[in-house]
């Protein structure tokens, strides 16, 4: 099948080229644009408590006063906030209110801090908007006019709340994408020019990875508006690596065997057809695992992973057609070419290196197999240290932003729990007024629960059927504290509740509570579901059932030597208290994924070694010696890629950044070159059960379908250029 979809293409170069262009500028002229959301609670179903409870305050309390923005005051001498200081704050409160800004419902002054050296205004926004771009605008304009109305006074004043955050985390997004695609670019060609020392060779995949990236993304927005799925900023940045990481290693792997077909004495178009038809299965296999792998996040209970499963995986699956089509269309056009001015491509180089690691496996592969295998279990213990954290808002942009600046500031002069609080609403459940009588009693024991401050009955809807408490812990909504006392509240909430009443706990802790336990939930499911469907991919391409079991659970040690890596590096090493929620879901997928491509792609070239009549561990040998070069070139430009997230400045994306580099890394130079072939050569035929994958096949006819003329593996490789093929 990819031998003959490698000949039409090589047949009919400018037509495919012609066909990607129309579609190109057909989906990037009609997309919608993509949507983008960054309230926390839209990323949970309706099913959890805290969603629960915010429908229920929507209802019984439509007025209910929730800010959306605080404008926090100080002097600018350090000092108490003077008498006149005070009047000050109230008057741009009333001032400010009056200028009907955009989204802003509500404008009031908030209570000063304990030591008198902070003021508050609070502003009231559509809560139906919130996390949308619409407030981040309403926000902007907030900053600039609050900042005016101080002018002159001895206040200055920062905008915080999740309005501003979303501002913030817009802005930081936006330079995050551009350092991360500068450095992506960078990082590719200076590689690529290492490599192949070949300008056209260089450029060209950032070309093509580039039309990809256009058509990829107007898809990603047709199927976010077809399927109401929720966006998030991170997202594009991800998208940025995936593309082009990906993208070049299926470059990588069809321009390496492109190249060999060439030394081999092929003719140009017949090797580019050749290298299709050779590669073309193994490019399809890890693509695959890969697109399988991120359909599983849309099993996941997060809105943001929903979203992120689907776009990744359109983007691979864009990126594969081209891989088969595009690529070989402009590469056959151009020819030779594309290697100059180098002349390396016309002679097998002595891969001395690579040769001798080979020759290293094929002699040893027991203790090769021990010392790779011991070097990922050590890595995996650093697993049993992880703690999360679940602030997305703090974790995807530098503490450096104003809003994070009011975040530390308030959590300092006010308690800790005072910018988020819990809310409790106690209703009836048979639709009769509430007895108020026993409200004191309920705010006693909320208020004795162990974590929180304070609690007070705040208010009580005008039927009389809803309560709602206010319930103020002492640490911040998103800590690990907060998040094991807000469990406790429910507890005490749920038990405590008055007969013929029932209780809900919502406000941020109890949303963070909620995405826990989803992430949990995701765990469980999403995991073995990518693995098993994984598994399946490699049977079918090995057709084997023995080899996809230790295929898989190497990669899954390889997972595990990330996230312990990764723990030690940032919360050991760095002090932080955890890594983001979302981490091993995602370090997950990437790792499992894509370090499969590079299993594949050793796997594949072993079983191609072996069906030439080498024994299993000669084959090995001659698969690390022959197939390393790709899979090293690859596996350092995807890992190199995904570290540039490390630019971005917040803490989401450089952990992210650093786990997944280190992950491809592992998969790239420990997995595929060393615990994979050397196991597979211990295992022997067995590996192949129950077929015989791995046995030599019948001398294939010159010119039919599914082979060469002669195996690329099977080439007297010492023959000169002209004698081969």
């Amino acid at each position: 099948m990819f031998r003959r979809i490698g000949s039409a293409v090589v047949r009919h170069p400018v037509w495919t080229i012609v066909a990607w262009l129309i579609a190109a500028v057909a989906i990037v002229a009609t997309a919608p644009s993509l949507p983008s959301n960054s309230d926390e609670s839209s990323f949970l179903p309706k099913s959890y408590e805290s969603i629960k409870a915010a429908d229920l305050q929507a209802k019984a309390f439509p007025s209910a006063f929730t800010p959306s923005a605080i404008a926090l005051y100080q002097r600018t001498d350090g000092g108490k906030l003077t008498a006149e200081d005070t009047k000050d704050v109230a008057r741009f409160a009333t001032e400010l209110g009056g200028k009907h800004i955009d989204q802003v419902q509500k404008v009031v002054p908030g209570q000063p801090s304990k030591d008198g050296r902070y003021d508050l205004i609070l502003v009231q926004m559509d809560s139906k908007k919130a996390g949308q771009p619409v407030q981040a605008d309403a926000a902007k304009v907030l900053r600039d006019d609050v900042k005016q109305l101080a002018k002159g006074t001895n206040l200055e004043v920062k905008l915080g709340g999740s309005a501003a955050q979303a501002l913030d985390q817009q802005d930081s997004s936006k330079r995050g994408e551009a350092l991360i695609g500068v450095g992506t670019f960078v990082i590719i060609l200076v590689t690529l020019l290492i490599i192949f020392r070949a300008p056209i060779l260089a450029f060209l995949p950032l070309v093509l990875i580039g039309v990809v990236s256009a058509i990829a993304n107007g898809l990603i927005a047709y199927a976010t508006k077809l399927f109401g799925l929720q966006a998030n900023s991170s997202v594009s940045s991800i998208l940025i690596v995936v593309l082009f990481g990906v993208g070049t290693d299926y470059f990588l792997f069809l321009m390496f065997r492109y190249r060999e077909r060439l030394r081999a004495g092929d003719e140009p178009k017949e090797a580019m057809v050749n290298a299709v038809g050779r590669v073309g299965e193994a490019i399809a296999s890890a693509a695959g695992a890969v697109i399988i792998a991120f359909l599983a996040l849309v099993l996941s209970t997060l809105g943001f992973l929903k979203q992120m499963g689907p776009a990744l995986a359109i983007a691979v699956s864009v990126t594969l057609i081209a891989g088969l089509t595009l690529i070989p269309a402009v590469v056959s056009l151009i020819g030779p070419k594309v290697f100059w001015p180098s002349k390396s491509w016309q002679q097998e180089p002595s891969n001395a290196r690579f040769a001798a690691l080979g020759r290293g496996v094929q002699r040893r592969p027991g203790l090769t197999a021990m010392v790779s295998g011991l070097v990922l279990v050590v890595l995996s213990l650093g697993t049993l240290g992880f703690h999360a954290t679940f602030d997305l808002a703090s974790g995807s942009m530098p503490k450096t932003k104003e809003s994070m600046v009011v975040q530390d500031q308030m959590q300092k002069a006010y308690s800790a729990g005072a910018a988020a609080p819990t809310d409790v609403y106690l209703s009836s459940t048979d639709g009769k007024p509430l007895d108020t009588s026993a409200f004191g009693a309920y705010a006693r024991k909320l208020g004795a629960v162990d974590g929180v401050a304070n609690a007070r009955m705040a208010q009580v809807n005008k039927a009389g059927t809803t309560a709602d408490f206010t319930v103020t812990l002492k640490y911040e909504a998103s800590t690990d504290k907060a998040i094991e006392s807000v469990g406790r509240v429910r507890d005490v909430a749920h038990a405590g509740a008055p007969e013929g009443t029932e209780a809900l706990v919502g406000g941020m802790s109890s949303i963070y509570k909620d995405i826990d336990s989803a992430v949990n939930h995701d765990y469980r499911t999403v995991f073995p579901v990518a693995a098993l469907l994984i598994m399946v991919i490699l049977g079918l391409l090995l057709r084997s059932v023995v080899a996809p079991w230790y295929l898989i659970a190497s990669v899954g040690l390889g997972f595990g030597s990330t996230l312990g890596a990764t723990v030690w590096i940032f919360q050991e090493a760095q002090h932080k208290p955890g890594l983001m929620f979302m981490l091993p879901v995602i370090m997950y997928l990437f790792v499992v994924a894509i370090g499969t491509d590079y299993n594949i792609l050793m796997i594949a070239r072993l079983r191609e070694e072996a069906r030439e009549g080498r024994e299993p561990r000669e084959a090995a040998g001659m698969a690390l010696r022959h197939a390393g070069p790709t899979v090293a070139a690859a596996g350092f430009i995807l890992a190199a890629t995904f570290a540039t997230m490390m630019l971005a400045g917040n803490s989401l994306l450089t952990e992210m950044g650093f786990a997944v580099s280190f992950g491809i890394a592992v998969a790239a130079f420990v997995m595929a070159m060393f615990f994979t072939p050397s196991l597979t050569a211990l295992i022997g035929h067995a590996a192949w059960w129950p077929g015989h994958a791995d046995r030599a096949e019948p001398a294939a006819i010159p010119g039919q379908a599914g082979g060469d003329a002669t195996s690329s593996a099977g080439e007297d490789r010492n023959a000169p250029a002209g004698r081969r093929g």
